[in-house]
Parts: C-alpha cells; structure tokens; sequence
C-alpha cells in the first residue's frame, strides 16, 4: 500500500470512528487544526481537523500547520498497523512531533 493510500485509510478510518462514538466527535468539537505529516523518506502531506473530522488530505506541506509530524515510511505504517506505538517511536527518536501539548495529544486519537 502507498504512503497516500495509507493516509487516505487513516483518514477514512478515523471519520468512522468519529461518527461511530459520538463522545469523539464532541471531544473534538471546536478543534480546528491543520496536520503536516513528513516523511523523510517519501514526502510531505497535510490534512485538515474540524468539526470532529479529518479532510482535505493532501500532497505537500502546509504553511500554517499547527500539529507537524516527522517520521519515515517504515515507522509511519508501523504505527497505522500498530506494529509500534507512538511512545516507542518517540523514545526511539523514530518520531518527533512538534505543536503544543494538547496537540501532541490529539496525535494519539487519529491513529
């Protein structure tokens, strides 16, 4: 599966869950943010969070990203397949994650 494919499933994935538990969409409900995902080996993407859910996904980065997450290809679809957790990766240097702190929690709702 493509690093866009992949995305395009996490995105699908968690609008789901969203409709699916509505204590998520109202956790989220007046969260507005703009998510950069880079990849040191294979590009740059961004996505949008609002009203409870992610769209308008993306190639390239995004000028005004609040939440910005630097990864490689291998990491980033361990994390999706839940072959490492987020906290493993950010131990291991394998993931950073720069934002403010509320944002860098809300990482761990989209996986």
């Amino acid at each position: 599966m493509t690093v866009e494919e992949t995305l395009a499933s996490v995105v699908e994935r968690f609008n789901r869950h969203a409709d699916r538990n509505p204590a998520t969409a109202e956790e989220l409900d007046g969260v507005e943010r703009t998510i950069q995902i880079h990849l040191t080996d294979g590009g740059t993407y961004a996505v949008d969070l609002a009203k409870g859910h992610l769209s308008n996904l993306r190639s390239g980065a995004a000028p005004k990203a609040d939440l910005r997450i630097t990864t490689d290809s291998a990491t980033f679809h361990g994390l999706v397949r839940k072959e490492i957790g987020p906290m493993k990766a950010l131990v291991t240097r394998k993931l950073t994650i720069d934002g403010s702190l509320e944002d860098k929690l809300l990482f761990r709702k989209l996986l």
